[in-house]
């Protein structure tokens, strides 16, 4: 992934350093998202584990969950805080490995990384290394740790499955990884996920659920348990922020795993992304199901009629059940529309649907009570216009929510000015 619609990967990258090199420098200032020990508490750290985070890195805490729900991190462990932000995790990972382990604090924002190496020596965590990079190039050897937690960080790179594979490179074989982050119900289609100040706002960088946890089985992560799911957007101090949150279904999850003992193969894990199932999904969660059966409604139609017209010439016959053949074309007639009218509560308008109705009706009449040809391509025209005004009124709702066109909703507190 060398740019996001525009943008590049390091635009992405300047607009998130940005975001949260305000958190380090100003942790006062008011954020989308909630930070501070009150966020610590809210995500359900522990009383103990908040108390042992030097004051000045719990102010600038940002985390979305409590990753350490899935116990990867035990005594003796060289441990990778992949993400660490101010390294409030960090600190919390080196109590438990105990003096025989050790933790690398691997964050790309430099405002991060000089303030928990400043905390570190104060507090004399002699067991904690700070590293600024990125999580789509770790700089680790391979198999080089035992255990790596991660805390809202994911939702954040822009090339998320490499970033994966890293994290299973520098993983022993059975390594633990233990990771807390955001996902969605509903992807984000409109072009605003190319708009690095979105980006950093959690929601649009965040993958949908099912999706997340492939990128962790396609990459050779075995045992992959879901051990909470909450919702951390109901916390955010704006009520813009929450209202994008619900309307995509974001919220975030904790999950632990372990590395398997080696690396799929590349023709593997394409094959798994192109899995049927997985495609119909995306589909779905897309409002493209309205589309795709309509085309296969067209190819059972016309493909079929060109079949039976061409196919002589080739000195091939082909017996047609006529039955048959109509009851398959009303069948992905019908579930097309069905799939249009699923969308009038995303579209905000019943307009696709009624006209999907219209031109399902149509195509009917003209197959089981009066055929004719015009007719027929009548609805098939009508059908069509309804899966594009379908997906056109779910880009406009979504671009709405955003904030991308006109809307009433009521801002909340300011962003933070971003580069990019």
């Amino acid at each position: 992934m060398v740019a996001i619609l525009g943008y590049s990967r390091e635009q992405i990258f300047e607009a998130v350093k940005a975001m949260y090199t305000s958190v380090a420098e100003a942790p006062n200032a008011p954020f989308h998202f909630p930070t501070g020990e009150s966020a610590c508490r809210v995500l359900g750290y522990p009383g103990e584990e908040i108390g042992q985070m030097p004051e000045a890195l719990r102010a600038s805490f940002a985390g979305v969950g409590y990753p350490f729900r899935a116990e990867a991190v035990q005594a003796g462990d060289t441990v990778l805080d992949l993400g660490a932000g101010a390294g409030n995790d960090s600190v919390v990972a080196s109590r438990r490995v105990g003096p025989e382990g050790h933790v690398v604090a691997l964050d790309l924002t430099a405002a991060m990384t000089r303030k928990l190496q400043t905390a570190a020596r104060a507090d004399g965590l002699d067991n904690v290394s700070v590293v600024q990079g990125s999580a789509e190039r770790i700089p680790l050897a391979d198999g080089s740790v035992d255990s790596i937690t991660s805390n809202g960080m994911l939702n954040l790179v822009p090339d998320k499955r490499r970033a994966v594979r890293e994290m299973f490179r520098v993983l022993r074989p059975g390594g633990r990884l233990q990771i807390a982050d955001v996902v969605i119900d509903r992807p984000v289609t409109v072009d605003c996920e190319a708009d690095p100040r979105l980006w950093v706002e959690c929601v649009v960088g965040a993958t949908v659920e099912e999706d997340f946890l492939a990128m962790f089985r396609d990459a050779g992560f075995e045992d992959i348990e879901v051990l909470r799911s909450f919702d951390y957007f109901a916390h955010s101090p704006s009520r813009q922020t929450q209202e994008i949150a619900a309307s995509f279904g974001a919220r975030s999850i904790e999950v632990g795993m372990r590395r398997g003992a080696r690396a799929p193969s590349r023709v593997w894990q394409a094959a798994q992304r192109l899995n049927p199932q997985r495609a119909v999904a995306s589909m779905w969660r897309r409002g493209a199901m309205g589309m795709a059966n309509l085309t296969l409604a067209l190819v059972a139609c016309y493909g079929t009629l060109a079949a039976v017209s061409l196919l002589p010439l080739l000195g091939i016959g082909l017996a047609l059940n006529e039955a048959l053949w109509a009851g398959t074309i009303a069948l992905f007639v019908v579930l097309a529309a069905l799939a249009v009218a699923a969308g009038v509560k995303r579209a905000s308008t019943p307009g696709p649907a009624l006209l999907a109705a219209g031109g399902a009706g149509v195509v009917l009449y003209a197959l089981f009570v009066e055929y004719s040809m015009a007719v027929e391509a009548a609805g098939f025209a009508l059908l069509a216009g309804a899966a594009v005004w379908d997906i056109a009124a779910r880009r406009r709702r979504q671009k709405q929510v955003l904030g991308l066109i006109g809307t009433t909703r009521a801002p909340g507190p300011p962003l933070p000015r971003t580069g990019g």
